[in-house]
């Protein structure tokens, strides 16, 4: 993993990079194949990666975090990504809740769990999409009620990722009109043992460790202080940290590009046809050199915006094409590498499970239409292009 001439990683960041690909390499990598078969998320390697300090550690030490930046967040996002994308989901939830939670949060209610997040003991899922599509998020049905000093809730949400096996969830909910759209949702930190919750698993193309799944909520009562950020105005408050999180996502992806590239570059250079390396052939080399060239510039661009965000400058456009160009680019350069293995790649294995699990961020977390418009908004003016 090259980190050299590189203009937003540093020395430290560099030395927390290699650590980091250290440990992902000794003790993530070698079960990759297996959780893919099982769909097993295993704790213990999560509280390891927590004694490490690998998750979340651009959370202020306010917060119990180690205060070191998103850019740290990123770099330990790829050694982990790179060696089992499905895995590097706990530092991705973790981050992102974690931020939200932090921010938006009652301390005395956050705390415990932001500790328990940090130290790899507890997993949080973000409850957003509903039956009803994912892309128009504030167009929300589940409803939240308020009971006095509870809020009581009423719905489902589908897609989640870690859905049956996340311990706490952040879940956006409606409690104005459907008239009043992103003004009328309000975000909730819900424990998952609540009575009156259930939730289901689906059979995934990918990423099956991590897993996805729904939550149904009936009748589920929720202390008013586990509320995240003003009533009515969660959505607009709380959505905010997505920035962030496209970052990462691109920086996940395309680690599991590069390394697909780097074994197919060794591959190609060391097999031979008709008396020559296959690299020999310029229908192979340039593709593969096609595809080197994209990758670097995106991974340069994901890093950018991480860089943009530890300075407190906007990077909601940046952040946006991270997320539409990075799983695509990812998915057609894993593609790519899978044909030049032949019959090998096509097999059960490392290059095609690759394929599956970045498959997945094509949809997830803002598809691409979804992100095109965010940055033509900042672009062009929001009024220039309206909902």
């Amino acid at each position: 993993m090259s980190l050299t001439h590189n203009p937003y990683i540093d020395d430290d960041l560099a030395a927390l990079a290699e650590h980091a690909a250290r440990f992902a390499a000794r003790r993530i990598a070698p079960g990759f194949l297996e959780r893919d078969d099982t769909r097993v998320l295993d704790r213990a390697l999560m509280r390891e990666m927590g004694e490490m300090g690998f998750i979340a550690p651009e959370l202020p030490e306010a917060a119990g975090g180690q205060g070191m930046g998103c850019l740290a967040a990123g770099v330990i996002h790829e050694a982990i990504a790179r060696a089992d994308l499905s895995l590097s989901y706990i530092n991705l939830l973790a981050s992102l809740n974690g931020q939200i939670l932090s921010q938006h949060g009652e301390r005395s209610v956050v705390q415990p769990w932001l500790d328990q997040l940090i130290a790899g003991e507890a997993l949080c899922a973000i409850a957003l999409t509903e039956p009803r599509g994912g892309s128009d998020a504030a167009n929300l049905r589940l409803k939240i009620e308020r009971d006095g000093e509870h809020y009581v809730l009423n719905g489902e949400k589908t897609s989640i990722s870690a859905a049956d096996q996340c311990d706490i969830a952040v879940v956006f909910g409606r409690t104005g009109t459907i008239a009043s759209g992103a003004h009328g949702v309000t975000a909730l930190l819900v424990p998952m043992d609540l009575p009156g919750i259930t939730r289901s698993r689906f059979d995934c193309h990918g990423q099956r460790a991590i897993g996805r799944g729904s939550l149904f909520f009936e009748n589920v009562r929720v202390p008013v202080n586990h509320r995240l950020g003003e009533e009515n105005k969660g959505f607009v408050q709380v959505m905010q940290g997505f920035d962030f999180s496209r970052a990462l996502i691109g920086l996940q992806v395309l680690a599991v590009a590069r390394v697909a590239l780097e074994e197919t570059w060794a591959h190609v250079a060391q097999r031979e046809a008709f008396g020559k390396p296959l690299s020999a052939f310029q229908g192979v080399s340039h593709p593969l050199a096609d595809f080197d060239t994209q990758v670097e510039a995106a991974r340069l661009m994901c890093l950018q915006a991480l860089w943009l965000k530890d300075r407190g400058l906007p990077h909601s456009a940046e952040a946006a094409m991270c997320k539409w160009w990075a799983p695509k680019l990812a998915y057609d350069c894993i593609h790519q590498c899978l044909l030049m293995f032949g019959h090998g790649g096509y097999d059960r294995g490392p290059m095609e499970q690759r394929l599956r699990d970045v498959m997945g961020f094509q949809i997830g977390d803002g598809t691409a239409q979804i992100m095109k418009t965010i940055i033509a908004r900042t672009r062009a003016g929001r009024e220039a292009v309206p909902a």
